[in-house]
């Protein structure tokens, strides 16, 4: 989020803790399971939407099709549509969309470190 210090002479749209700045929103939008799987999944390049679908086990056809469009919106994916019949539409993520997906590794990264602590830690906290 950074502090108080870092945010100095930044807009109030870059700071996360006003809950109408636009820095929020976009976290809101991007910090989401299927937000943060389809960067993944993108992160090794150019899909079709079938293919994403495949990639990403368990998300609807809705849930894509809005995350997609959302991430599309905010700059983080191309959509392209090839003029064929019927259409061939593939995403690739833009470059700030790979530069957000090396933090996604990350994330991915600490889960799978930490998997068996949170495991342990869930046990004893449910028994």
């Amino acid at each position: 989020m950074g502090t108080k210090l870092q945010l100095n002479g930044l807009p109030e749209d870059a700071d996360l803790r006003r809950a109408d700045s636009l820095a929020r929103e976009i976290f809101s939008d991007v910090a989401n399971k299927w937000a943060l799987l389809i960067i993944e999944a993108l992160g090794e390049g150019t899909l079709r939407f079938s293919e994403l679908r495949n990639e990403v086990d368990g998300i609807s056809h809705k849930m894509l099709t809005q995350n997609l469009r959302m991430l599309e919106r905010n700059g983080l994916v191309d959509r392209k549509v090839h003029p064929t019949v019927p259409p061939r539409v593939e995403y690739t993520l833009t470059e700030p969309g790979r530069a957000l997906r090396a933090a996604v590794d990350v994330i991915c990264g600490w889960t799978q470190q930490h998997l068996g602590h949170i495991e342990n830690a869930r046990g004893r906290f449910d028994s």
